[in-house]
């Protein structure tokens, strides 16, 4: 009985795979230039892709918690990949969309509730909490492939513009969700290491922590810090600055463009 009902709490939702259809039909008219406007084809593909992302992401804590003792995750449909099981659909999956088209940031998404006391271990709890971060690592590894291994040959230019963006994001999240700030993942990973004393007091601050770090990046100063360190972890990676700025550009296909970005159509 117990084999049966896990079979079909893990089975993938259907949500998830109408969006990775999503994904895969609007990525096939970026490639084509199908599209009559590439720039709305670019927006469904990034939002559809970023959406996947948030899901893997949020997926990859839930199955560490599995492997860590957590039994509860599959009665909650967190194995599915169904984005409408999590916690805050709207924090999980809406905020980050919205955050996307207004600035261009990866906002880490994400709520899954893991039963925490059926964790045993010090390192389980951490690397529950590191499995979301690195899921966008990875993300953003798989973007930039053809960037770094040189084989943008035959790559069309909305489609490269658009892995850029894609990896932008990956990129953003990534480096915002390991920050070591309360209510990140950052923090979960080394909140085990924590004082029980130094626990409870930061405890009430988990729900503005997110907020905090949004209000720092509107000063100057830090904003350019940290985009500082996004465009040189791009460009390790071999993506360049105009690249990311024509995937944003296509991406945000409602605002007027300044021309440097135009895609040739078919």
């Amino acid at each position: 009985m117990g084999h049966q009902g896990s079979r079909s709490e893990r089975r993938i939702s259907s949500v998830f795979l109408g969006i990775v259809a999503i994904m895969a039909v609007t990525g096939w008219a970026v490639w084509t230039g199908y599209a009559a406007s590439p720039g709305l084809a670019v927006f469904l593909f990034v939002t559809s892709a970023w959406i996947v992302s948030l899901c893997l992401h949020e997926y990859a804590h839930a199955r560490t918690a599995l492997h860590g003792g957590d039994l509860t995750v599959g009665a909650k449909g967190y194995l599915t990949l169904n984005p409408l099981k999590y916690t805050h659909t709207l924090l999980s999956i809406v905020l980050p969309v919205i955050f996307v088209i207004l600035g261009g940031i990866g906002l880490p998404g994400g709520a899954v509730f893991i039963e925490r006391g059926s964790i045993r271990g010090r390192w389980k709890h951490s690397l529950i909490s590191a499995a979301g971060p690195l899921t966008n690592v990875a993300f953003a590894v798989v973007c930039t492939a053809p960037f770094w291994l040189g084989a943008l040959d035959g790559v069309p230019l909305a489609f490269r513009f658009a892995l850029a963006f894609l990896a932008m994001l990956q990129v953003t999240a990534a480096i915002l969700n390991s920050l070591p700030v309360p209510g990140l993942d950052g923090y979960g990973v080394i909140e085990p290491w924590l004082s029980y004393r130094i626990r409870r007091e930061v405890e009430p601050l988990a729900p503005f922590g997110l907020l905090a770090v949004f209000a720092l990046l509107w000063i100057p100063g830090v904003n350019a810090f940290f985009f500082g360190a996004v465009d040189g972890l791009m460009s390790a990676l071999g993506v360049s600055d105009l690249e990311t700025y024509c995937g944003r550009d296509l991406y945000t296909f409602w605002r007027e463009s300044n021309g440097v970005c135009a895609v040739p159509q078919d």
